[in-house]
């Protein structure tokens, strides 16, 4: 049997006016975020009826490992340019896979 591995869909809402700041702050943090330890999968998505709407979709090794991405110099130094361009703070929530 492999080992589980936990996976994680972040929903973030941009401000109508502010769709192309919040989509080029999220895109900053890709790079970093694939060369970290632990990180299987980190794909963002922009919803196609409504482009205020962005979809991080991941797969991590761990809990451990989702909570130090979290806590790193990337993702902390993003959250507070966060203000003023995304509608409410991320919806981020955790998943493990049943089949």
């Amino acid at each position: 049997m492999s080992k589980q591995t936990l996976r994680v869909v972040a929903r973030l809402v941009a401000l109508p006016d502010k769709v192309e700041e919040l989509k080029t702050l999220l895109l900053s943090i890709i790079e970093p975020t694939r060369k970290e330890q632990g990180c299987i999968i980190y794909e963002l998505l922009q919803n196609t009826t409504n482009p205020t709407d962005f979809t991080f979709v991941e797969e991590w090794e761990s809990d451990a490992l989702l909570d130090a991405h979290l806590a790193s110099t990337h993702i902390q130094a993003a959250l507070p340019k966060l203000e003023g361009i995304a509608a409410a703070p991320p919806d981020i929530r955790r998943y493990q896979l049943l089949m």
